[in-house]
């Protein structure tokens, strides 16, 4: 059985698998090459190599109540959706409540992990770390990697004929931080997610123009949803998975274009995604119609040829004097410290069983925590990941043969490219609570609707037709939390506390209303009568 663990990363997925270790009676020790926990949500003002990087004004697409880990719901005041800094806020509530920091080295950077002489029997391994210039060799029964995959920029220039001769600048979104300094300029922003629509809002309010470029298009959702709810506490039920799950493609087809095209008509704004059959993830802005119908920003098709100081586009247009160039064209992933024998990156794909661990190997001691791309809040995705890996190494959850796992994987991708398509953005791509649904199934922590109809219905329709939240998952099994439930019957509260901050009298709408209503009724009950007397 696993003892020693190491964690290398401490932003969300090393956060949430430093407590899970605990939670399992692990000893783990991670390795973080900064000076400060929280990963890609800790903004700086530089971009630094090895390190994920924001945008100043980046605010999640998830909400809070969606987001939280699964026994630590958010303080109640915090907003619905959040900046980055009250999100590393909540990380540092979050290590201080569970006393995780002082699991954690910092500026400590992974040079090498490798597998001990006797790993077939043993499952040990050797890693080598630097801190301050000075080597360290420590054997760790597990490892669980949790270094993210938004490091490495993916800059397609061969795809952009002419841009050796472009004389104005161009870089990688992963170097945008804020608008100041583009006052004035025409920008063209090649990609259409969340980061390029992001980034494209931003400039369009200081640029001269902004022009974002997209091949495929994209359905765009707002953040606010039906009664002024975030979104996902509306989209992410058991019902609507399940139906999502059973109805025929044609109709989902139908469906999803009658509910993405509520808010404004994407073939108008020439949004439409080329493929609707997909079930790409959409992009999340609440600004992007809004600058497009004032003209500050244009959409334009693919990019087919660059001058010195042009665009010229798939559709023959073309735009002239084009000042920047931001590639918002997503990120390749590596494991520099890692053999690549043991998780090989091909076309920007590993094969890992459920997204998580190397198939082939003698002992499942090693883990990858959070690389995947869930159609939802990845925060109780890598804490599920974290909670199975972690009875996994100590020998109380057991994973298939090899050749079980290789099925399975081969069957997810096929599955995957059938659902979202193969393009490089969705090589992580999968469905949100099926697979929350997986990992929980593995350590008995899946609700049971059915049990729960019988003994608790009011509960059971919670699960069912409200927001399949983290909550869910402490409801039963190991790491079951005695607050769970109160969490899931009190989440309301929590959404409409940030938004309540106008105190106002108790309105006599709704006495009105249910009057008027009786009146109607009697209305149709005379109209009824009369009628009978007519007769």
């Amino acid at each position: 059985m696993a003892k020693k663990v190491a964690v290398i990363g401490a932003g969300v997925s090393g956060l949430t698998s430093l407590k899970c270790c605990v939670d399992e009676g692990l000893e783990p020790t991670c390795f973080e090459r900064t000076e400060d926990i929280g990963g890609l949500w800790r903004f700086k003002e530089n971009v630094e190599d090895g390190r994920a990087s924001i945008y100043q004004s980046v605010i999640s697409n998830t909400s809070k109540e969606m987001t939280c880990f699964s026994d630590f719901p958010m303080p109640e005041d915090f907003p619905n959706f959040l900046h980055n800094s009250k999100l590393l806020e909540y990380f540092r509530i979050f290590a201080k409540k569970f006393d995780l920091l002082k699991y954690i080295q910092f500026q400590t950077t992974v040079l090498s992990v490798k597998k001990r002489p006797d790993f077939s029997s043993s499952g040990q391994w050797e890693v080598v770390t630097e801190s301050n210039g000075k080597e360290q060799r420590a054997v760790f029964d597990a490892v669980m990697v949790c270094s993210g995959h938004h490091i490495l920029p993916h800059i397609p220039l061969e795809s952009f004929p002419g841009i050796e001769r472009f004389k104005g600048q161009y870089f990688h979104s992963r170097q945008y931080k804020h608008p100041e300094g583009f006052e004035g300029k025409h920008i063209l922003v090649i990609g259409i997610g969340n980061s390029a629509s992001d980034i494209a809002v931003e400039l369009s309010k200081k640029a001269a123009q902004v022009f974002i470029s997209t091949r495929h298009g994209s359905w765009v959702m707002s953040r606010i949803s039906e009664d002024g709810y975030p979104w996902d506490m509306i989209f992410h039920t058991r019902f609507s998975s399940m139906l999502r799950n059973v109805l025929p493609r044609t109709i989902l087809k139908q469906m999803m274009d009658q509910q993405m095209n509520q808010w404004f008509n994407h073939k108008n704004y020439g949004l439409e995604p080329q493929n609707k059959y997909l079930m790409k993830e959409p992009v999340l802005n609440d600004d992007l119609p809004s600058r497009i119908l004032y003209g500050a920003i244009k959409v334009k098709s693919r990019v087919k040829e660059l001058t010195e100081t042009s665009a010229i586009f798939e559709d023959g247009t073309v735009e002239e004097n084009i000042d920047i160039i931001v590639f918002a064209t997503g990120y390749t992933f590596s494991f520099p410290f890692l053999e690549e024998s043991l998780v090989k990156v091909e076309d920007n794909m590993v094969s890992l069983y459920r997204y998580i661990f190397p198939p082939h190997l003698a002992k499942s001691t090693l883990a990858c925590i959070g690389l995947i791309q869930p159609l939802g809040s990845i925060f109780p995705t890598v804490e599920l990941q974290a909670r199975w890996v972690t009875r996994v190494f100590k020998g109380l959850c057991t994973l298939p043969s090899e050749r079980t796992m290789m099925a399975d994987i081969i069957k997810r991708n096929e599955k995957r490219i059938d659902l979202f398509g193969k393009s490089q953005s969705q090589t992580l791509q999968t469905n949100y609570i099926d697979y929350l649904d997986e990992l929980a199934s593995e350590i008995g922590a899946k609700p049971d609707f059915l049990s729960f109809l019988l003994k608790d219905p009011k509960l059971a329709v919670k699960l069912y037709f409200g927001p399949c939240n983290s909550y869910q998952y402490r409801l039963v099994g190991p790491g079951r939390w005695e607050g769970a439930r109160h969490a899931i019957f009190t989440q309301k509260q929590r959404i409409l506390k940030p938004l309540k901050t106008r105190a106002l009298r108790e309105s006599s709408n709704f006495s009105l209303s249910f009057l008027l209503k009786i009146l109607g009724l009697l209305a149709v009950v005379v109209a009824f009568f009369f009628q009978l007397q007519w007769f």
